[in-house]
């Protein structure tokens, strides 16, 4: 009897403390991160693609296709773990790794608005339309574990759940941020006197 009521208390006592929200949350958290990891390798899936049908369709830029390419290469060879969510270091890794490849595409995308005859393919007009919905949903993923992120660490940071976190040894998360934040904020110059 006074097993059964040792373990009631405990049961009442953890949840008091918040230790069932930490495991929601933890669990929102890598819900979340899984999505974005896969909507990245959507992305590292239509790259293949995209390449091939630029490189068949038109005399084009090979730098910027080897660019691409490069980019995919190491974005994909960065493994990702569920401990990545705990490392600050690798999570900016990784991060860096999928900001080098969305910006290769973004010059790809760019450079190719230059061919007309590239533009009017319908293999490469799909492919995109597809690049530029799987980008969006990127956007949402990310979106979404940056809120899961936010809900975990405030449950980490607030009191009296902070001393919960620190008996069970849950630490904040990391979100994704800006890599070049000063780049961002200084407004463009917009020139129409250029020729």
């Amino acid at each position: 009897m006074t097993r059964w009521l040792l373990i009631l208390l405990t049961a009442l006592s953890l949840t008091g403390c918040g230790y069932n929200d930490f495991q929601r949350l933890d669990e929102q958290t890598k819900s979340a991160w899984s999505e974005v990891l896969n909507q990245y390798q959507r992305r590292a899936d239509l790259v293949p693609n995209i390449v091939a049908t630029v490189k068949g369709e038109a005399a084009f830029e090979q730098e910027t296709l080897t660019k691409v390419i490069e980019a995919r290469a190491k974005a994909t060879s960065i493994q990702v773990t569920p401990e990545t969510l705990n490392n600050p270091e690798a999570f900016n890794k990784f991060q860096a790794a999928q900001g080098e490849l969305g910006s290769a595409l973004s010059r790809l995308m760019a450079v190719s608005e230059q061919y007309p005859s590239l533009k009017a393919n319908q293999g490469f007009s799909d492919l995109r339309v597809q690049l530029e919905g799987t980008e969006n949903r990127v956007t949402v993923a990310r979106n979404r574990y940056i809120q899961a992120v936010q809900a975990y660490n405030v449950l980490v940071r607030s009191f009296p759940s902070n001393l919960t976190a620190m008996v069970f040894s849950y630490q904040p998360k990391p979100s994704f941020t800006v890599q070049n934040e000063a780049a961002i904020t200084t407004p463009p110059v917009v020139d129409f006197n250029k020729k």
